[in-house]
Formats: C-alpha cells, structure tokens, sequence
C-alpha cells in the first residue's frame, strides 16, 4: 500500500531503483544528494518506510557545501526524517530508527566523520521526540549527547544555517 507523499522531498519516480544510486558511483556530490532524497521519496511511497529513511542517511553524507541548486531547493532532509517518523505505519519501520542513528553515529568513519556523525546524533534526537517510547540500545554502550551538543556540533561542523533548520525540524 502507498504512502503518503512527503511535502519536504522532491516528486518521487516510479522509475527509480537501486541503479539511480549506484550510477553514481564513488561521487557524492549535489547530484547524488539529490538522486539519494528522490529515492527515499520513491521508497517511501512504494510502502518501503525503513528504506526510504537509509536513503535520506545517505543524502545527510553526500559531499555538499549547502549553497548548491539542489541543497538551496531542497534542504538537508531533518524535516523530511521527522515527516516520514510521524507517518510511518509501525508495520513498516523494521527495527528500531532510535537504535538505528545511535549505533550509526557511533560507528561512522571518514569522509567528514564529524559531520555525519553529529547529523546522525541530530536525527536521534528526532527520533526521540517522535517516537518517546522506542527504547535505545543498552548493550551498546555510548554516551547519549543533549540537544545542546548536538546543536554545538552542528554549529561547527555543518552548514550555515543547519542548526536553525535542524531545531525547526525538532519542533
């Protein structure tokens, strides 16, 4: 069953799949970022809710500065992340997006580790006001940051203008 289209992603495809991603080969850069959130968006209305959030973790690691076409038109994807947690089915979230960010964030390695890492945090905390009851990982053992530190983070290590877009997101 389809779900609902998501106003913060670009129109999905129907023609899309997993080739869109790969045909970009090594390149991560604002064609990528833009092919990653059209996907998700085609996943995501395909029923396929728990694919559809892997791909906007992969447009949140595309190599973008933030003042490209594509990133200018369509934003890092927070708000997005949190529309897709509010509407998902439970039937169609396989796992736990909780523990999911939280092991993500703690295992990410270059390139730009630190910003990826903290924008994994930022969607945990999202995770967490949209879905209070879901519990976190405690056989993984790591310490969970405040809003705060996430919001530092993203201050140093993202984009101009993240930590705003970020906080409307977690609103």
């Amino acid at each position: 069953m389809p779900l609902p289209p998501c106003p913060f992603l670009p129109p999905p495809r129907e023609d899309m799949d997993w080739r869109a991603m790969s045909a970009h080969g090594e390149r991560r850069d604002a064609s990528f970022y833009l092919t990653a959130l059209t996907y998700g968006h085609t996943l995501w209305q395909r029923g396929l809710a728990a694919r559809a959030i892997l791909c906007l973790d992969r447009a949140f690691g595309a190599d973008v500065r933030g003042d490209e076409p594509e990133v200018r038109e369509w934003p890092l994807p927070y708000q997005a992340m949190r529309w897709f947690l509010q509407h998902a089915p439970p039937d169609r979230l396989v796992g736990n997006p909780r523990v999911h960010f939280q092991h993500y964030a703690d295992r990410l390695r270059e390139p730009r580790r630190d910003q990826r890492k903290w924008r994994a945090w930022a969607c945990w905390a999202i995770t967490r006001r949209v879905l209070p009851h879901l519990p976190g990982d405690p056989r993984h053992l790591v310490r969970e940051p405040s809003e705060a530190e996430i919001a530092s983070h993203l201050d140093q290590f993202g984009h101009p203008g993240e930590t705003a877009l970020w906080r409307r997101a977690l609103e």
